[in-house]
């Protein structure tokens, strides 16, 4: 009996989040979380996902600038060490939505290690803009290479952290926006006071700032005064910004 060829697993965009637009402009690919090391598929039962919840908000914010957003399906659920297989899939996705709808400024939108793939795969041609919420970052080892930031000169970056995350070290997303910084102005980093991993606390003002964001740097909207002021402070002020409460409230 022939010997039956293992199939071969590809990474996919899911459905646009919302209705398609008629003339697509622009794009935000979701990047959801992952685990550091696992060559399983990513679970199929739907459990809430919150790059997905964030998605639709900003595919509804830029309905009218005819923006497409898609969640980026993985082909495994780990980062897998050198192997980077999330960054990867992000880098693809980003090609395929220049297969899909040619040359339109794509935003990454990643949430936990979706926030690392984001940030690595800000190289991107396509890519003008990078939101990373909460980012799995690994322990800095000075025998090690680094977490590269080079990639980032040209895009416009905002980094989330909550203050009180046990998952995820905020001062390593810290320490990046520091390196990221120097090689370009164009970096913010917000800071969640008193909340954890999952951002629950404050989930409508960070969803609200990475609106305010992405459209801002996809459309040319206006940005709300903090994140002007981020975006032109001097370090450490403009990358331990603290996000108010009630921010964007106005905007409901």
């Amino acid at each position: 009996m022939a010997q039956q060829a293992t199939p071969v697993r590809s990474a996919r965009l899911g459905r646009t989040l919302g209705p398609e637009p008629a003339a697509v402009s622009g794009v935000v690919l979701l990047l959801p979380s992952g685990d550091e090391t696992s060559l399983r598929r990513p679970s199929a039962v739907r459990l809430p996902c919150p790059a997905k919840a964030l998605g639709r908000r900003l595919a509804r914010a830029g309905r009218r600038d005819g923006l497409a957003a898609h969640l980026v399906h993985y082909r495994y659920r780990g980062w897998n060490g050198s192997e980077a297989h999330l960054a990867h899939d992000a880098n693809w996705a980003a090609d395929e939505v220049v297969r899909r709808y040619g040359d339109v400024p794509v935003a990454l939108v990643g949430v936990d290690m979706g926030g690392r793939a984001a940030l690595h795969a800000g190289g991107h041609e396509a890519v003008n803009s990078v939101v990373a919420i909460a980012p799995w970052l690994p322990e800095e080892d000075v025998a090690a290479s680094p977490e590269p930031v080079k990639q980032l000169v040209g895009r416009r970056v905002l980094l989330v952290h909550g203050t009180n995350d046990r998952r995820t070290d905020p001062e390593l997303s810290f320490r990046l926006a520091s390196r990221a910084k120097k090689a370009n102005r164009e970096v913010c980093r917000f800071e969640v006071h008193s909340d954890g991993h999952g951002l629950h606390q404050y989930r409508s003002e960070v969803q609200a700032l990475a609106e305010d964001f992405v459209m801002g740097a996809l459309f040319g909207r206006a940005l709300s005064r903090p994140v002007q002021d981020a975006l032109a402070a001097p370090p450490p002020l403009g990358l331990r910004m603290p996000l108010a409460s009630g921010f964007g409230a106005r905007k409901r």
